[in-house]
């Protein structure tokens, strides 16, 4: 028996995708693409953001309705405080107008560090991704 004739081979085919029309994937866009288009990511990174912006100013806002508000209440409950002075001057003096502007300053310079601080966490966690 002789060899059965081959036939001829048929030309051969690169198959890139089982879809022709399949998009071609790129590399990922950075966070701050998703941020700058307003998209559902960046509008969730953005939301994350706020809110720790809105907890520390709530914070912040707390302690100075508490420091300032139980000056007064203290006044008040402890009447002994109402006529102490220190030199001429009542204590009350004293502390509303004198002692209060530093305290405001210390917190003043507390918020504005934490606030660096995290826009400096949510600017390393934009640069990771």
């Amino acid at each position: 028996m002789s060899p059965a004739p081959e036939a001829a081979a048929p030309a051969r085919v690169r198959v890139t995708s089982t879809r022709r029309a399949a998009a071609t994937r790129r590399g990922l866009a950075p966070l701050s693409h998703d941020i700058g288009e307003q998209t559902d990511l960046g509008e969730v990174y953005m939301a994350g953001l706020m809110s720790a912006q809105l907890r520390l100013a709530l914070r912040v806002l707390a302690f100075g309705a508490a420091g300032l508000g139980g000056l007064p209440l203290l006044f008040v409950l402890v009447p002994a405080t109402r006529g102490m002075e220190l030199g001429r001057l009542p204590l009350p003096w004293l502390v509303l107008g004198i002692l209060v502007y530093p305290v405001a300053l210390v917190v003043a310079r507390y918020y504005v560090r934490a606030s660096e601080r995290v826009e400096r966490e949510f600017l390393d966690v934009v640069a990771r991704r």
